[in-house]
């Protein structure tokens, strides 16, 4: 058994002291490769579990707790443990090994939490919302547009825990990413998380690239000719937006955090890289802001043409009663029962009012629509 397999029997186990009693299980099965998703054994929460040393990944052999005393004898390498939605009692065997402090079990294992970076003794314990975009054929009022989840990462000196939740976000292309550059994965476990903070923002942008394009439909449907925009695209929009905002916009602290402030775990040399994934963000934060201005204006467009277009009925409608007015006025007036009408009585009578009532309509009509009433 790998050490992957392993540490899903401390996951069952829940405690230390189980680890050594699967050491004996070891070579029972062959390795798994966890680096992806799709290769995670179904039902667990283990996605992998990888030792480095000077940036190379080394083969597994023996148990976690083994790796981890002979790591810290040696003061060399570290090691990459991944999980996805562990539950609290999966998660209480590796707390216990690598000391996390309780509060930050809670809320790697709770999940639904802002961005932010807590510094616990010697572990860094960091929070990143992840996110990315729902392809959908039409937007309409109900389309999903954004998904988010959230990616926790512990960092030691020896060791780096990411805790996933969602279904998004796999970490196993990053993994063989920095597997090809080995001189960067040497530089330890704060590369590692800078890597980690570095592909979340990436997302951010490949993400608000994917909404402009959809805002730009909008506003082209907004200012088309004779077209007839649903209200409640434009706020499903405002509200997707929203729920990226929220994703955004609070990791801009912990960033500034790593970036300027001295951390025990982190290398003064990767803190400039964290300055770069910084300036990302920033880049992410300005694209939201201005999309929130221009959904904004396009609602305000839209609301000023549904108000003109109604103010053109009611016109419509106001000329077609004047029309109207005239002739239930003229016949209302004859249609009064007096004894002493000389109209009543005239040969001419009819004809005349048919006339009069056709001037006068024709009249109106004609003045309604060099003024554009009609």
């Amino acid at each position: 058994m790998s050490m992957a397999g392993n540490l899903r029997k401390v996951t069952s186990l829940g405690t230390v002291g189980g680890l050594r009693r699967v050491a004996r299980l070891a070579r029972r099965r062959p390795r798994v490769d966890l680096s992806h998703p799709a290769r995670s054994p179904l039902g667990s929460s283990v996605v992998n579990c990888v030792t480095y040393r000077e940036g190379v990944r080394t083969p597994a052999g023996g148990d976690l707790v083994d790796t981890v005393e002979r790591m810290r004898k040696n003061r060399e390498g570290f090691v990459w443990l991944g999980l996805h939605e562990p539950t609290e009692r999966e998660f209480a065997g590796i707390a216990d090994l690598f000391d996390l402090h309780p509060l930050a079990v809670e809320d790697a294992v709770e999940a639904h939490q802002r961005p932010k970076v807590e510094r616990y003794g010697e572990t860094l314990f960091a929070v990143f919302k992840t996110v990315c975009y729902v392809e959908h054929e039409e937007l309409t009022a109900t389309s999903e547009v954004v998904n988010t989840g959230e990616i926790m990462v512990f960092v030691g000196r020896d060791f780096v825990i990411t805790v996933r939740h969602g279904r998004h976000g796999s970490l196993g292309p990053l993994r063989e990413e920095l597997e090809s550059a080995p001189e960067q994965l040497a530089k330890g476990p704060a590369a590692v998380l800078h890597a980690i903070a570095d592909h979340v923002v990436d997302d951010y942008l490949n993400v608000t690239d994917s909404v402009q394009a959809d805002i730009d439909l909008v506003e082209m449907a907004v200012f088309a000719d004779g077209a007839r925009v649903d209200a409640g695209r434009i706020y499903q929009l405002k509200r997707e937006l929203l729920e990226l905002k929220r994703a955004v916009v609070p990791l801009g602290r912990p960033l500034e955090e790593l970036s300027t402030r001295p951390v025990r775990v982190v290398d003064p040399e990767i803190q400039a890289y964290f300055r770069d994934v910084s300036d990302h963000l920033l880049r992410a934060k300005e694209q939201i802001a201005a999309f929130d201005e221009l959904l904004n204006s396009i609602l305000q467009a839209h609301l000023a043409q549904v108000t003109v277009a109604q103010n053109e009925d009611m016109r419509k409608i106001t000329a077609w009663a004047a029309i109207i007015a005239v002739p239930t006025m003229v016949c209302g007036v004859y249609g009064m029962n007096f004894d002493h009408m000389p109209e009543l009585h005239w040969k001419y009578g009819y004809g005349m009012v048919i006339g009069v009532i056709s001037v006068a309509c024709l009249t109106l009509y004609r003045a309604f629509r060099r003024t554009g009433w009609l």
